[in-house]
């Protein structure tokens, strides 16, 4: 069996907290200048810069490009709701980012060796539904706004594993991105007659991210058997 090396892991949970912040600021940029979530457009630089940086997140780490075929995965389909969204198709292209960190984790595993199933893309956009409801109905029923408080918690608990321990500058980042990120949302005023508040709308989508991402953590690593000559399987 073939294994990733610790230190080339993408940074997933530093994406998600990049993807948070990112949709807080999408979803209320007008409070601090930006321009307003119906300006497609005007959006698209934001958006466009948190895809890239997810991106960063997922495939830096490794040191390298992702291949073609990564990197086509990874921007296509962002790229494909851009126009939906500008012809009024009903779709909103920020609702992609929800999924984007732990689909760059099912990507950074695809080699020639691994390949993606069509089953756990299946599973994964199931999930990513699942995660559109929570993200939309925690405006009504806030119950899923914990996950923003768990950002923090997370890395700390996660200092306890020696494996992190020994990625410093990987445990430095994501604690700061995730208090961060708590702190944005909280600091984002809402506008006036918004049905609810920044910090909801980035717990939502926190807990989201958290459920999908976890989910393709604990997907197994698989490799097909590289029999050698002698007849032993690797």
């Amino acid at each position: 069996m073939i294994h990733q090396p610790p230190a080339h892991r993408p940074w997933t949970f530093a994406a998600i907290c990049v993807m948070v912040t990112s949709l807080t600021l999408l979803l209320f940029g007008p409070s601090l200048g930006l321009p307003a979530p119906g300006s497609v457009i005007q959006l698209l630089p934001w958006y466009v810069a948190a895809y890239l940086l997810i991106g960063a997140c997922t495939f830096g780490p490794a040191g390298k490009l992702p291949s073609l075929g990564q990197a086509l995965a990874f921007l296509l389909p962002g790229a494909l709701l851009v126009p939906l969204a500008l012809l009024n198709a009903g779709f909103w292209a920020g609702g992609w980012l929800l999924g984007l960190p732990a689909w760059g984790l099912l990507l950074s595993r695809w080699t020639a060796e691994s390949r993606l199933r069509p089953l756990d893309v299946l599973k994964f956009l199931g999930l990513l539904v699942l995660g559109l409801v929570i993200f939309t109905f925690n405006v009504i029923y806030p119950v899923f706004s914990l996950g923003l408080f768990l950002l923090p918690i997370i890395p700390l608990v996660r200092l306890a594993h020696p494996e992190y321990q020994a990625r410093p500058l990987q445990a430095a980042v994501e604690i700061v991105l995730a208090v961060a990120t708590v702190v944005i949302a909280f600091a984002v005023p809402t506008p006036e007659g918004s049905w609810s508040s920044p910090s909801t709308y980035a717990g939502g989508a926190a807990t989201a991210g958290l459920m999908v991402a976890f989910w393709a953590w604990r997907l197994p690593r698989r490799s097909r058997r590289v029999h050698l000559h002698d007849g032993a399987v690797v």
